[in-house]
């Protein structure tokens, strides 16, 4: 069973930072593209990070561009999304995901556009920046 476990999120102030690790089981990360996304209450969900297979290649939203950084380590099968100077609007719930199915042709793409065809998710885990 491909699954995907995310870990890391928590409370933190404002200014601050987390490092969420997206770990994989029942295969192996180094084929696929992997992005972050995440969903605030009562927003839809949007792709925040995406890094190729060779992670060669990243994208950044621009919520994220200077302050989050992503990464990968095929060797744990885990990649990182590393959130410094964490606002208030970065609370929410953050997901990774996999284009199993090497569906999208650039991590552009798999970020702004992605749907359904991402798979497997993760659970998600909350990150909330509060005071």
């Amino acid at each position: 069973q491909l699954q995907l476990v995310e870990s890391g999120g928590g409370l933190v102030q404002p200014g601050g930072s987390l490092r969420l690790s997206c770990a994989a089981s029942g295969f192996t990360l180094d084929t696929y593209a992997i992005g972050w996304f995440r969903q605030a209450p009562g927003k839809r969900r949007e792709g925040v990070s995406c890094i190729s297979s060779s992670g060669n290649s990243t994208y950044y939203a621009d919520s994220a561009k200077g302050r989050f950084t992503i990464s990968r380590d095929n060797a744990k099968n885990t990649v990182y999304l590393q959130m410094n100077s964490l606002k208030p609007e970065d609370t929410a719930v953050y997901y990774c995901a996999a284009d199993s199915s090497g569906f999208y042709v650039s991590v552009q793409a798999m970020c702004v556009l992605f749907t359904g065809a991402l798979d497997p998710w993760g659970q998600g885990t909350l990150v909330t920046v509060s005071s």
